[in-house]
């Protein structure tokens, strides 16, 4: 007599070793760049408390979307915060708008990805700005937030350099946990330095909440933030993503992609979020062999890693305060440190090519320059320079 073998459930640890992976990834993720999207948000006009509910709104939108992409599609689709574009409002010289029309350039940056989701011929023209100018812009955006630590050594040398310290440690010894590892050490030893009520301020703001901003519009946060933010998140962020996960033999729906996180970010402005996209360095956490031998139950990591980033978001009020709490330049310096990898790529990508050099040379010293001209920041007047040396000189070499 012969039995009829039922399958058996997922072994446990079948399913840990994904889990575990979301969990990294949504650590890495968010305790390597909070610290970015604060000064960004700030920089641009925010509030504490709006820049704690922009944080939480981010947060609360990426995991939305990545729980829901890599659900429907089963492949370990992860999203994240533009880092690069909160440098870019971090960097930006003093805006001559207020917070309100921030957020209206915000919400129209996910209509912009939205659209190159829905409107083909959109797509077709954002990939032609050249990628070394767009990387060109980037960092020179980067610079000033990169020269952070080393800046602050002489002003907090005693709160900067254990930071460094510590960042350097594990720089040697685990290099993925060397940013999270120097943010945490900031954290403490802002925790540290605060007087007992500032301290008790802290530990009453533990509950995050969303508070909602009227948007405005105008042409000029139109120019300074949203084209700016808009080309460096498809160009920092999704595209490269893309490529991290085609290098793991999965096909991105570019599509639901960019609807996803059009929406996802349009809905983050209204209450203080700049943008959210397709991860990259955290993706390979989510993609790779860390998340499992099975290649068909990697998802499992990129929906572990949504459920992980709502955790953490839970924690967006109380770190904002201890960060606004904190010594002043000390988390502009862990933030600097976070940044050091990024500025490396992006330099090192947009002087690559010898035929685009000066084009690039050129848009990477006015974006880190600090200019403003009509009210609009230098990143903007970067990629204007330097598509017009590239069509006016550098074609005509060829």
């Amino acid at each position: 007599m012969t039995s009829t073998a039922t399958p058996s459930p997922p072994r446990r640890s079948a399913l840990a070793q994904p889990i575990m992976a979301g969990l990294v990834t949504a650590l890495v993720g968010y305790t390597s760049s909070f610290a970015v999207v604060l000064s960004g948000l700030k920089a641009v006009g925010a509030t504490d408390a709006q820049a704690a509910s922009g944080l939480f709104a981010l947060t609360i939108a990426l995991a939305i979307c990545a729980v829901g992409l890599a659900w429907l599609t089963k492949r370990p689709i992860t999203t994240a915060w533009s880092t690069p574009g909160a440098a870019l409002l971090a960097g930006a010289a003093a805006v001559n708008f207020g917070w309100n029309e921030a957020v209206g350039a915000f919400i129209m940056t996910g209509v912009l990805i939205a659209a190159t989701g829905a409107i083909p011929w959109l797509g077709r023209l954002l990939a032609a700005i050249p990628v070394p100018l767009a990387q060109a812009m980037l960092a020179g955006v980067l610079l000033k937030l990169c020269l952070a630590p080393f800046v602050a050594l002489s002003t907090i040398p005693f709160h900067v350099a254990p930071v460094i310290v510590v960042w350097l440690v594990f720089l040697r010894l685990s290099p993925r946990w060397a940013v999270p590892a120097a943010m945490a050490a900031a954290l403490g030893i802002a925790g540290f330095s605060m007087g007992q009520a500032n301290a008790a301020g802290v530990m009453g703001q533990l509950l995050p909440g969303l508070e909602f901003t009227a948007p405005a519009f105008s042409l000029e946060a139109f120019t300074a933030i949203t084209l700016p933010l808009f080309v460096v998140t498809m160009a920092s962020q999704n595209v490269p993503g893309v490529a991290v996960l085609a290098s793991f033999n999965y096909e991105t729906p570019w599509r639901a992609s960019m609807l996803a996180t059009g929406i996802g970010s349009s809905a983050a402005a209204l209450f203080g979020g700049h943008a959210i996209n397709l991860a990259t360095i955290s993706a390979a956490l989510a993609a790779g062999d860390e998340a499992g031998e099975d290649r068909s139950r990697r998802w499992i990591a990129a929906v572990s890693s949504g459920g992980f980033y709502i955790l953490l978001g839970l924690a967006s009020a109380a770190i904002t305060a201890l960060a606004t709490a904190s010594p002043e330049g000390l988390l502009e310096a862990a933030a600097g440190l976070a940044l050091l990898g990024t500025l490396g790529a992006s330099a090192s990508s947009a002087l690559s090519d010898p035929s685009s050099r000066m084009s690039s040379l050129v848009a990477f010293l006015i974006a880190g320059s600090g200019l403003s001209f009509a009210g609009i920041g230098g990143a903007f007047w970067a990629l204007v320079a330097g598509l017009a040396l590239r069509l006016l000189i550098e074609r005509k070499r060829h």
